[in-house]
């Protein structure tokens, strides 16, 4: 197995619990050691070797849930292996600035194709790729006007009808809800937190939590899955996973896609709320150079192409057509609102879904 292919899973055995640390190989040449929360295992794995084949460059990849990989930074310190982190949240990384794990970049390419708000200010950390934080909803059962905006899905007229999967059980060890990574629900809260402030959004909160159809449950893809069978009529979910069913063209899901509608929400104002993928380079990284090109590699061309054709994600670069699965959904107004800003609203943020119930 070639190095620039060899990545390490860490379950129950490994990072969680005991934190081990993991063994990362290294290559007879040029390297860099990349801690990813991105599990898309097939279609990374070709991202990963491309650029490996222009630079040369091999990837030693040890991949797990953001608030694992970034408890290791932490927990390693000076000693940690890890030259670039990339998380699903920019969130994350925007915490691990604050928290010291990661060191200033100085790429005039990143900061040219890279949009502002999708970045750090101050070159600590830049976002990749997209996907939109929607509304799906079931078009026999709720007309759009009902679901315009996220503040909607507080009208006590869609009692039982929301679906939401879960916020994750927080690690072993980890007793510092400032520096963990929101989940996806919890980045969304973190948006209306800042449109809003924190009465209206707690408010907010509670009735959506009354809304629900059931206990939140499974994934995204569940969510959807679950609009078809009628356990719900509104999904709040990725754009990315409803994309990726589309695009395999499976028969069974016929009736699922017919079935379902997306909202962009708050079109009228500030826009749908996106989750970001992206990364830094670690604050003690040993191969700095090498994790800067892989940075300005997944701005490039063909990495940006390559989150859109193979894992129906929004491109950051302009020039860049999004995926014909998504694109269907119609053309959207994304929020401008920098990551920065959900990280210093994060505290309030779990302390406000923590009194709504949200779970």
């Amino acid at each position: 197995m070639s190095l620039d292919r060899r990545h390490v899973l860490l379950g129950s055995t490994g990072l969680v619990g005991s934190l081990a640390a993991p063994t990362l190989l290294r290559a007879q040449g040029a390297s860099i050691n990349l801690y990813s929360a991105r599990h898309y295992f097939s279609t990374d794995e070709v991202l990963y070797a491309e650029f490996t084949r222009q630079t040369g460059i091999a990837i030693n990849r040890v991949v797990w849930d953001g608030n694992t990989l970034i408890q290791r930074l932490r927990a390693d310190g000076a000693n940690s292996p890890a030259d670039v982190l990339l998380t699903v949240d920019a969130v994350g990384l925007e915490l691990s600035k604050q928290a010291g794990l990661l060191q200033k970049t100085s790429s005039q390419l990143l900061d040219t194709r890279v949009p502002g708000h999708l970045r750090d200010p101050d070159g600590f950390w830049y976002g990749f790729s997209m996907r939109g934080r929607v509304i799906m909803y079931d078009r026999t059962r709720i007309q759009p006007e009902q679901v315009a905006t996220y503040e909607d899905l507080a009208n006590p007229a869609l009692r039982r009808q929301i679906m939401f999967a879960p916020r994750p059980t927080q690690i072993p060890g980890n007793h510092t809800p400032a520096y963990a990574v929101p989940s996806y629900s919890e980045s969304l809260v973190g948006s209306v937190l800042a449109a809003n402030g924190p009465e209206r959004t707690l408010e907010w909160a509670r009735e959506v939590v009354a809304n629900l159809a059931r206990r939140p449950r499974g994934g995204d893809r569940d969510q959807i899955y679950a609009i078809a069978d009628g356990d719900g009529s509104i999904a709040i979910a990725n754009t990315y996973d409803l994309g990726n069913i589309i695009r395999a063209n499976n028969p069974r899901d016929a009736e699922v896609i017919d079935k379902i509608r997306v909202s962009f929400p708050n079109q009228n104002d500030r826009g749908a709320h996106v989750n970001i993928c992206g990364g830094g380079v670690v604050a003690t990284a040993r191969n700095k150079e090498n994790a800067v090109r892989f940075l300005e590699y997944l701005a490039s061309g063909s990495a940006q192409r390559h989150f859109v054709e193979a894992n129906d994600e929004y491109p950051v670069v302009a020039g860049i057509a999004p995926p014909a699965s998504v694109a269907s959904f119609g053309t959207f107004r994304a929020d401008s609102l920098n990551a920065g800003v959900l990280a210093r609203n994060n505290a309030e943020t779990l302390r406000i879904m923590d009194r709504a119930g949200w779970s």
